[in-house]
C-alpha cells in the first residue's frame, strides 16, 4: 500500500493551486490527472504546466473522473462546502483549502458527509506539517523550556484595495480573519487549545469586510494575543514564552520558516533548509492516510 500511486485532482486553479502543483510535483507515487477551471483556456493552461493528463471546463466531470484518487480543492472560501460535497458524493478524498467552511454549520455538514460516504476529508492547513512547527510541538510535548505561558502571533499585510479582489467580497468570504486571521488562531489553538474566554475587536472596510481583528484569547494560566489585518505590513511572526525560555517562529511563521530560541540570555536560530513551498508536508501526510485507508487525519490539535 505504501508504494500504491495516488491519483490526484485540483478545483480551482488560482496561485495557491499553482504552488499546491508545483510541490506535489516532487512527491513520488503521484500523478495529476486531471484539473479543473470553470474557464476551459485556464484549465488547458494549468494541465500543460503541470503535464496533466486532463483539463476540464466543470467541476463535476472531475468528481465523477474515476481514474482521481483525491480532490485538493483551491476555490474561494464561499464554495468550499459545494465542491467538497461534490467530490465526497462521488467517493473522492477531499483535502479542503483553508478554511474548510465558511461558518460551523457548513463543517458540521460536509463532516456528516464524509463520514456518511466514509471518505477521507482534512482541511489544508499547511503549517501544522511544516518543519519548524513540528519541532515547536515536540517542545511543548516533552516541556523541555517547561510551560507555555503567553503566545502572541499576527499575520498582515496591505494589497491595494479593490472590491473586485476576492479578499475584499464579503460573499466570498473576504476579509483579514477567514482569510489570514486563521493562522494566529490556528497557533493559539494547537498549542494552548480551546480558549476559556475570547476578547475581540474588529475594523471593517467601507464594503463590510473585516480588514483587521485583534483577539485575546483567556486561559486559566496562559493567554494568547492574535491579529490579523490587511491595512499594514506586520511581522508575521509567532512568539512562545515558555517559563524557562521563549521560542520564536520568525518571518513568514506560517510558511516554512527559521525557529528562535531565547533561553539564558542567550540566542540561538535553527534554519531547517526547506527546498519547497512547503505544500508537500501535507500533501504526504494526506497521502500516507489514504494509502492507510483512513478517512480523517491521525495528526490532532491540542
Amino acid at each position: 500500500m505504501k508504494e500504491k500511486k495516488i491519483r490526484w485532482g485540483i478545483i480551482g486553479l488560482g496561485k495557491i493551486a499553482n504552488k499546491f502543483a508545483t510541490d506535489l510535483m516532487t512527491l513520488e507515487n503521484i500523478e495529476l490527472v486531471a484539473v479543473a477551471s470553470r474557464n476551459q483556456q485556464n484549465a488547458n493552461d494549468f494541465a500543460q504546466k503541470f503535464n496533466a493528463k486532463k483539463a476540464y471546463n466543470s467541476y463535476q466531470d472531475l468528481a465523477k473522473d474515476d481514474e482521481v484518487d483525491a480532490v485538493y480543492i483551491a476555490t474561494p472560501h464561499s464554495f468550499h462546502k459545494e465542491h467538497t460535497l461534490l467530490c465526497l458524493q462521488n467517493k473522492k478524498a477531499v483535502l479542503c483549502e483553508k478554511p474548510f467552511a465558511m461558518n460551523l454549520h457548513e463543517v458540521t455538514e460536509i463532516i456528516a458527509a464524509a463520514k456518511e460516504n466514509n471518505v477521507l476529508l482534512m482541511e489544508a492547513l499547511w503549517t501544522f506539517f511544516l518543519p519548524q512547527y513540528a519541532y515547536l510541538l515536540d517542545i511543548i510535548e516533552t516541556r523541555k523550556f517547561g510551560k507555555l505561558k503567553t503566545v502572541a502571533a499576527d499575520f498582515g499585510f496591505k494589497p491595494a484595495y479593490d472590491i473586485e479582489s476576492r479578499l475584499f467580497k464579503k460573499e466570498v468570504g473576504g476579509g483579514s480573519l477567514l482569510d489570514i486571521g486563521i493562522y494566529p488562531i490556528f497557533a493559539a489553538l494547537s498549542t494552548l487549545g480551546k480558549p476559556d474566554l475570547i476578547d475581540a475587536n474588529a475594523t471593517f472596510f467601507e464594503n463590510g469586510v473585516d480588514a483587521s481583528c485583534e483577539m485575546i484569547f483567556h486561559y486559566k494560566d496562559a493567554k494568547a494575543a492574535l491579529k490579523s489585518t490587511l491595512t499594514e505590513e506586520t511581522q508575521s511572526t509567532a512568539i512562545f514564552t515558555f517559563e524557562k525560555a521563549i521560542v520564536k517562529l520568525n518571518r513568514q511563521f506560517h510558511a516554512p520558516s527559521s525557529v528562535t530560541i531565547f533561553e539564558n540570555k542567550k540566542e540561538k536560530t535553527i534554519d531547517f533548509n526547506c527546498k519547497t513551498i512547503g505544500y508537500n508536508f501535507e500533501i504526504e501526510h494526506f497521502n500516507t492516510l489514504l494509502r492507510e485507508g483512513k478517512t480523517e487525519s491521525t495528526s490532532q490539535l491540542l
